[in-house]
């Protein structure tokens, strides 16, 4: 039987939920590249990018298992209009902040933080509720396809997202910046606006909110497969990411504007994109866990070269060829996650993926930024990026069940949920 590449776009309800995903995104990825710049614009210190990132990696982490209890309970859209309504208005307040006098105010940077730490608490509700929401707009017979396209359109945005918001910046100012991130905010709302309503499933009666969440915990704990995937990839994210520090490599190393800033966010989107299509096209990987294990190791070869390059063309390159062994590593996981999480607790095993995968690119960022500060930005790199190779090699020895992962096999196994 011939691959459909295109089955799950056809579909109205995953349209208008990519679109949602699409400029969601974006918005995000603007927000990233305005505000670090941004900050550091004011502040010359590379451990005010990871500031940023503990701001908004805290209240995420503390309000992520209980937006997985809320997602599994009550209308996910709801949930997801709300939270994208907080930030929006967060960005608003970005807007509104910039026009005080930066010279004449003292730790002004204080205030990115406390905005931040407001979206932090919005991502915390927020990603369960749209991560649980996958499964009501899609049959399962098309997950794998729908996560290739997914994925890929996630790293559209996130090309567009930094590169636009760089150039913006650069070229018409930080005001124009951020009323274009409020736009591009408004518009995802629009987009979850035209989602059905899906009513959540029966939960016990008798089932307390931390025995709730408690069940989605274990469940994490207790399969191999999913364990292994998440620990990969939040050990190669936590100490093998260079994002955070992105804007001291482009004005330090490179030499060059908030353009080039933006060049460099977007390259590994780019290289994600490309990989992302040819994913799309092609039928589940039979030997999918070794696909991870090499992807992510690879990943790590990139930045040890990416953090010794001092030209803007063999960075982007590395940042380019990093893209496309993430984009691997993202949709092997996005996939094994939708097959194997019980539809009743999506919104609970959600939360936990997302805090290991969500958290780990802010305290990634926090980590680039003090490591940066105490061994120096080239040698953070380096050693971020050995981290993530000897990770690869440990899971690997760790999970045999996860070496021998099939796709193939998983996709035809209902709720396969074996530990």
């Amino acid at each position: 039987m011939k691959h459909d590449a295109f089955a799950a776009i056809r579909i109205r309800e995953f349209q208008s939920f990519l679109g949602f995903r699409l400029f969601l995104t974006f918005a995000t990825q603007m927000q990233a590249v305005i505000v670090g710049w941004q900050v550091y614009e004011i502040t010359k210190d590379p451990l005010s990018l990871g500031m940023l990132g503990l701001a908004e990696v805290v209240p995420y982490v503390a309000t992520a298992l209980f937006g997985g209890y809320v997602a599994d309970r009550f209308d996910r859209r709801k949930i997801a209009l709300l939270c994208t309504a907080i930030f929006t208005l967060c960005s608003a307040a970005l807007l509104a902040i910039t026009y005080y006098d930066f010279g004449a105010m003292q730790h002004v940077e204080y205030f990115f933080y406390a905005i931040i730490f407001v979206t932090g608490i919005a991502r915390g509700f927020l990603a369960p509720s749209i991560s649980a929401m996958f499964a009501q707009v899609v049959p399962r017979a098309l997950y794998l396809n729908a996560s290739a396209w997914t994925s890929n359109l996630w790293h559209v945005a996130a090309v567009s997202g930094p590169a636009i918001g760089g150039v913006v910046y650069g070229f018409f100012g930080v005001h124009v910046a951020y009323i274009s991130l409020i736009a591009v905010s408004l518009a995802a709302m629009i987009f979850m606006w035209f989602l059905p309503t899906f009513a959540p499933h029966h939960a016990p009666e008798d089932e307390t909110v931390f025995q709730s969440i408690a069940q989605g915990v274990s469940f994490v704990f207790n399969n191999q497969v999913i364990l292994g995937a998440l620990m990969l990839d939040m050990v190669a994210v936590l100490f093998g990411g260079v994002v955070a520090i992105l804007p001291v490599f482009a004005s330090d190393v490179l030499q060059s504007g908030p353009e080039g800033l933006g060049y460099l966010r977007a390259a590994p989107f780019v290289g994600s994109v490309i990989m992302g299509v040819y994913l799309t096209v092609q039928r589940p990987m039979k030997r999918a866990g070794w696909a991870l294990l090499v992807s992510v190791g690879a990943f790590g070869v990139t930045m040890i070269f990416f953090a010794l390059s001092t030209s803007m063309w063999v960075s982007l390159v590395m940042l380019f060829l990093s893209g496309v062994f993430d984009s691997v590593s993202v949709v092997i996981r996005s996939a094994i996650l939708q097959l194997m999480m019980p539809d009743h607790m999506r919104g609970r095993v959600s939360a936990v993926n997302n805090i290991f995968v969500g958290t780990s690119n802010e305290l990634g960022a926090f980590e680039s930024g003090l490591a940066a500060r105490l061994f120096g930005l080239v040698p953070s790199i380096i050693l971020g990026g050995s981290i993530s190779i000897a990770a690869v090699i440990m899971t690997g020895l760790a999970a045999p069940k996860l070496r021998k992962l099939d796709l193939r096999t998983l996709s035809h196994t209902p709720h396969a949920s074996s530990s």
